[in-house]
């Protein structure tokens, strides 16, 4: 029984324990919160801070294989790890990339991938040599997540609210979809894709609202999206699932937005949508067994639930009895405790036959279910 350790220890940890169930596989988690959603699932749980080397090292010394469920983690202490013979998974070579927007933006460019045209910068007054590139979207180099870390910059009076650090200023594309794909690519190089997901995005909170699969697109855009994921996935030369988001603009023109290395938002429908889930698929990955077959079941939409404005402290959810009435609805609680503005609380696929019925049906949920506090 192979021992397998996860840093960090949210909700995405969360769902990678409860698929853990069905494999021989013994698992730790690391985090400085002993009650984040993943602590009560693991066999061990390790308090510690995944960013200091020392904590790191030191509780990867006692497993076989470690992955991560967010990108800000010791690099360096992975490296060392990974020479002494623990499997590590996304690589940290692989890692230190994506974990860093400058450098993710950089090897797209140099493996001649299709993104937006960027310009690098490394605080807020560099930002007045770049007047003429606006409007963009200024993106932290380090530390920015789940809509955090990105501001829009459509003309010279917005360089205020620009980062004064590091960033990548990427030039606003007119978008006509966002999608996403999960490839996963396993340490012979074999590759499996899930379907596209069109994500709608809330435009205050710049994070996921809810998503349908699969995504709406033509072939030809298809047959691009794919070929540009598996090029990708296969650049990072290391085993893994990488969820690749892509901007198709009014051209139908496909453009590399950003990666994550590991198991992500995009891809919890597959929970119940598709044959073997993105948890699964990551499970396969890490015990080195055979890739799992990534077919849809039926179309589907997620629901992101997300903290209501104005709402803080101890969670309340008001509506769950409707919702958990509707047919083929599943809801998965992500088990904080706190709620706060924009704070992802959980989410709610919901299953169907036509895209008709399932935005209809991911309005209804959004209507019916709110996160609020006491």
């Amino acid at each position: 029984m192979k021992k397998v350790g996860i840093l960090g220890g949210g909700q995405l940890g969360r769902m990678l324990l409860q698929e853990a169930a069905n494999f021989p596989v013994e698992t730790w988690v690391m985090e400085n919160d002993p009650e984040c959603p993943a602590a009560h699932l693991c066999q061990h749980f390790v308090v510690g801070n995944i960013r200091s080397y020392d904590d790191v090292y030191r509780f990867g010394k006692n497993c076989d294989a470690l992955t991560i469920e967010i990108e800000s983690v010791n690099v360096e202490a992975l490296e060392q790890l990974e020479k002494e013979g623990v499997t590590i998974i996304p690589k940290p070579a692989a890692l230190r990339i994506i974990k860093n927007k400058i450098r993710q933006k950089e090897f797209y460019q140099q493996h001649q991938l299709p993104t937006a045209a960027f310009r690098t910068v490394e605080n807020r007054s560099a930002l007045q040599d770049c007047l003429d590139f606006l409007p963009a979207a200024m993106k932290l180099g380090e530390g920015g997540y789940d809509g955090k870390g990105v501001q829009i910059l459509e003309k010279a009076e917005d360089i205020s609210l620009g980062f004064d650090a590091p960033s990548v200023l990427e030039k606003k594309v007119t978008i006509d979809k966002e999608i996403a794909i999960i490839v996963a690519i396993n340490a012979k190089g074999e590759t499996a894709l899930y379907p596209p997901v069109e994500m709608i995005f809330d435009p205050y909170l710049n994070l996921l609202d809810y998503q349908v699969a699969p995504a709406d697109i033509l072939q030809k855009i298809l047959w691009r999206a794919e070929a540009i994921a598996i090029t990708l996935a296969k650049a990072f030369q290391s085993p893994g699932l990488f969820a690749i988001e892509l901007f198709v603009d009014r051209n139908g023109d496909v453009l590399i937005n950003e990666t994550a290395p590991r198991v992500h938002n995009s891809g919890h429908h597959t929970i119940e949508a598709n044959t073997c889930s993105q948890y699964e698929m990551m499970w396969r990955l890490l015990l080195d067994l055979p890739l799992g077959n990534t077919a849809a079941l039926l179309p589907a939409s997620l629901v992101n639930l997300i903290g209501e404005k104005g709402h803080s402290g101890p969670v309340v959810y008001t509506g769950l009895e409707e919702v958990l009435k509707m047919d083929e609805t599943f809801i998965h609680l992500y088990g904080k405790k706190e709620t706060r503005p924009g704070r992802k609380m959980g989410h709610v696929t919901i299953l169907g036959r036509d895209r008709l019925d399932l935005t209809r049906k991911a309005q209804q949920v959004k209507r019916l279910l709110k996160v609020e506090s006491n």
